[in-house]
């Protein structure tokens, strides 16, 4: 026995994995560890390879899953086994995350409380890479009008022009907007 078979079977330890973590995710998603389910979204793009060591080496990388899908495309093709492909996939599936994020908090008042409102724009902007300047425009109930992105800048600048905020706020008849704004931080 090579150390790679499973005791008593001959079997290779990995033959059926991909199958066996499927099964556990219908079972109770909950249970399964962050690289566990990183390479459920990997096994698509990496249909021939061990996916387990490529999500566990973005997540040594980045820290988290979040972090994983909000890193750059150029920062995650660093990582072995993640090309272009890769990087492209799990982008994809970070604007799906944020897609679904916006549209449940749409189809409720916005302000309900301020940590919607800092969970929906940590969801809508905590992985740009710029700054940028954001209005979030209510209506009287506090229901998202729009999100808009009003100026970008550079990694530490965003222009603010009071006029076009003005201007925009009145074209939607908001009634109330939020002003908000990043601070993007790449360090890795």
């Amino acid at each position: 026995m090579s150390g790679l078979e499973e005791p008593g079977t001959g079997v290779p330890h990995y033959h059926g994995h991909r199958e066996r973590l499927k099964q556990r995710f219908r079972e109770g998603a909950a249970s399964l560890r962050d690289y566990e389910l990183l390479e459920l979204v990997l096994f698509r793009a990496v249909p021939r390879r061990d996916t387990k060591p490529i999500a566990k080496a973005l997540l040594d990388r980045f820290g988290t899953l979040s972090d994983v899908f909000g890193a750059p495309e150029a920062l995650l093709t660093e990582i072995d086994g993640v090309g272009e492909s890769v990087a492209l996939h799990l982008k994809v599936y970070q604007e799906a995350a944020r897609r679904f994020a916006k549209d449940g908090i749409r189809a409720r008042p916005l302000l309900d409380s301020w940590k919607s409102v800092i969970d929906y724009c940590r969801t809508a902007m905590a992985h740009e890479p710029i700054e940028q300047f954001r209005i979030l425009f209510l209506d009287k109930r506090n229901t998202l009008i729009a999100d808009e992105v009003q100026q970008t800048g550079t990694v530490d600048h965003t222009p603010v022009y009071p006029r076009e905020v003005v201007k925009r706020a009145l074209e939607l008849s908001a009634t109330a907007v939020i002003l908000v704004h990043n601070h993007p931080t790449w360090a890795f």
